[in-house]
């Protein structure tokens, strides 16, 4: 019988079905904006835009649960990266990706209470939750009150940079979600990942 190990408190399976949900709204939204046809619309443009700003709205109140869920409880330690020999551990994690898990090797990193994420994880993770989000926020907001925007930046229009890189950055992150999506089927079954979201114990 395989352990269990309770790694998901109650408030971070809420957050995280929360910002599933809402993520997969932006995207959704976000591709009909993006390639928006009158003739042929995915979702109608206005309710599109709608749509999207109410989850990005909710998506930003959800992200400072998950800072202040992070800085008052211990699952912030798992998003600590340290530095020495950080480099080698990926790499080892990287070979077992490609190579290991096909050969049914044993896992360099197993899940414990100390280490929930193996370092490409733990990697991914922390680029995803404090670089990527704060900037689609910083970008989102900004593209919602739009009088904010420094008008001109090098001879380029302030918006439209902002508007690049908030379409630049969620296509990052919606990669991210799908890989993550399928990494979530790598389990001791397909579905035992899935589970842990619901009842909070990792087997």
């Amino acid at each position: 019988m395989s352990e269990k190990l309770y790694l998901y408190p109650v408030w971070v399976r809420l957050w995280h079905l929360t910002n599933a949900i809402l993520c997969l709204g932006l995207i959704v939204t976000g591709i009909s904006m993006q390639y928006s046809n009158p003739q042929y619309p995915l979702i109608r443009f206005d309710i599109s835009v709608n749509i999207h700003n109410i989850c990005g709205i909710i998506l930003t109140l959800n992200y400072l649960m998950f800072i202040v869920g992070n800085w008052t409880t211990p699952n912030g330690q798992y998003y600590k990266i340290r530095v020495k020999g950080f480099v080698d551990s990926l790499m080892k994690q990287f070979v077992y990706y490609t190579v290991g898990i096909f050969k049914n090797a044993e896992k360099p990193y197993p899940v414990s209470k100390e280490m929930k994420f193996n370092p490409l994880q733990k990697m991914a993770y922390a680029t995803v939750m404090y670089l990527f989000l704060p900037l689609i926020f910083i970008t989102g907001w900004g593209l919602f009150f739009p009088e904010i925007i420094i008008r001109n930046v090098l001879g380029f229009s302030g918006i439209q940079l902002t508007a690049i890189l908030h379409t630049v950055i969620g296509f990052f992150i919606s990669v991210f979600m799908f890989v993550h999506i399928y990494f979530c089927t790598i389990g001791t079954t397909a579905v035992s990942n899935f589970k842990s979201m619901i009842n909070g114990y990792h087997e």
